[in-house]
């Protein structure tokens, strides 16, 4: 029996006002600036199988891959009612250290025997340990990134696992802040469990149950429909990373997508991309397949649900060892947050092909990951401070790009100047755009910022980003952006670096524009 389309509407808003009320309390309980005022946080909801169903308005490096965060800890655990599960291990269902998921069963009745359904959320912590402040820098093995942390209960039967709590703070160099963020978690997880049982006390679970599965149905139907008006043609497409920041080779990242009408699927294969590299930025398969989910889900209609059953059509082939699938003991760290945009460059490359009146240019196409740590003589405790910064989107086929916005991959915020300067030994110097170094085209793309920052006491700072070597592309005979700088002294510094500081030096940082879309419109010559 086909839904009621009224009532889908209303249990889809439902589910995803539960997953972004989850955000919502997260953000206002947790400690860390990085997560109450950037945002760097998700929030989801998943039926008795692992399926996600909806999710908040947030990170997509974090949606697309959270469900197998959720998979991974259901297949090695046995949560029971008032477990927690935690977890932040790339090679078992994350993606990198800094990312810790929360996982929390809901169960319709007290003597039920399974759950009804999960919630989950992830938040980037702003140190989990490892050889550098921040957990971000450039190593060469995952042990030297932070403490890895497989599926284990942090709370069981709704008792909070205080050896396990202590084995992670001891191994972190700010754990009163890790702590407070772990606890904001666990709120916003138990604020899930309470709205799903409130919706399920009021329709009853095989309703709500039948509408959860009648919404990965329709988001299947929609891909499906999506798909079909894919000229039936392979098409490809590649980008590169600069380095590794271990060697100074390129790295190559190169998908084939290859519609089958006949079955109204879609395969998208990255046989070809380069072997795993020495230095973080490694991919592990959640990654990979989360930027795929992510392009897919744009290719939709606004109102589209991206939920699991979104990526039914879709298989994907993502080569072990490659540096989309990389395995153990790779170091992953930038992996998450640059081979990610890489490899949505690479896929909106190879659909400019079969769409090239719907992609635009390419976007700024790194997250310009700055970490700053070291000792804060104000609070007499150590810091560690971590941001991603914003740069130009790629100009679209209609209007231009936006400038000084993050893109793809991320959808966090700038740190506000006064929350930066307060919680921080910092003071920031400058902050604007960075005028006109997005492409030029029909339609310009959007401009990077300029962020300057004075320490205010000795640190260490982590740099990691791209773009540095190869622009931003422009399409449509657009030009490309302005390449990424930084600079700490007036000394030009490398995309991917470990550098000592001392207390009055000041950090320039210059994030690449977006690529311009279409040739420029020239004026015909006026009549003498």
């Amino acid at each position: 029996m086909m839904p009621d389309p009224i009532e889908l509407a209303i249990f889809e808003s439902s589910f995803h006002s539960i997953a972004e009320e989850m955000g919502i309390a997260l953000r206002r309980a947790a400690f860390s600036p990085n997560i109450k005022e950037r945002r760097d946080y998700s929030s989801a909801v998943f039926d008795a199988t692992g399926n996600v169903i909806a999710m908040g308005d947030d990170m997509p490096v974090h949606l697309g891959s959270m469900p197998m965060s959720v998979r991974a800890a259901l297949d090695k655990l046995r949560l029971a009612r008032g477990d927690v599960a935690i977890l932040n291990d790339p090679y078992d269902g994350g993606t990198h250290l800094p990312d810790i998921t929360l996982v929390m069963p809901v169960f319709a009745e007290p003597a039920a025997p399974a759950a009804a359904f999960y919630v989950a959320n992830r938040a980037h912590h702003a140190d989990v340990g490892g050889a550098y402040p921040g957990s971000m820098g450039l190593c060469r093995e995952i042990f030297q990134e932070g403490i890895r942390i497989p599926p284990l209960k942090l709370v069981e039967a709704g008792e909070l696992n205080r050896c396990l709590l202590a084995l992670i703070l001891n191994n972190v160099r700010t754990p009163r802040e890790r702590e407070g963020d772990l606890t904001a978690q666990l709120g916003a997880c138990r604020i899930g469990v309470e709205r799903l049982a409130q919706l399920i006390a009021k329709y009853g679970l095989a309703r709500v149950a039948t509408n959860a599965d009648a919404l990965l149905d329709r988001s299947e139907a929609l891909m499906r429909s999506e798909l079909e008006r894919l000229p039936a043609a392979e098409f490809s497409g590649e980008d590169y990373l600069d380095n590794d920041g271990i060697n100074p080779d390129p790295v190559r990242i190169c998908v084939r997508i290859a519609p089958d009408p006949a079955h109204r699927a879609i395969q998208f294969d990255f046989t070809g991309s380069a072997p795993q590299v020495d230095g973080s930025l490694n991919a592990v398969y959640a990654i990979t397949y989360s930027a795929v989910f992510y392009v897919l889900r744009c290719l939709l209609p606004p109102e589209a649900v991206p939920s699991a059953g979104l990526m039914r059509p879709v298989k994907l082939i993502a080569p072990p060892g490659t540096i989309v699938n990389a395995r153990p003991p790779a170091a992953v760290a930038g992996g998450n947050v640059e081979t990610s945009q890489r490899i949505v460059d690479a896929l909106l490359r190879a659909l400019s092909k079969a769409l090239p009146d719907r992609i635009p240019a390419g976007s700024s196409g790194t997250m310009n990951n700055l970490t700053i740590g070291g000792f804060d003589p104000r609070t007499g405790e150590s810091f560690a401070y971590y941001e991603t910064i914003a740069g130009g989107a790629g100009a679209r086929p209609n209007s231009p790009g936006v400038s000084g916005v993050h893109t793809h991959m991320t959808n966090s915020l700038n740190t506000p100047v006064e929350a930066l300067e307060y919680a921080y030994p910092f003071r920031v110097r400058q902050y604007s755009y960075r005028r006109h170094s997005g492409g030029k085209g029909r339609f310009d793309g959007g401009d990077g910022i300029v962020r300057e920052i004075e320490l205010l006491t000795d640190a260490q700072i982590t740099l990691l980003s791209d773009r540095r070597v190869f622009a931003p592309y422009g399409l449509m005979g657009g030009s490309d952006a302005a390449k990424g700088r930084a600079a700490l002294d007036g000394v030009e510094l490398p995309g991917k670096c470990n550098v000592q500081a001392r207390s009055g030096s000041l950090l320039r940082l210059e994030t690449p524009g977006g690529g311009g879309w279409g040739l420029p419109v020239v004026d015909p010559p006026t009549e003498s």
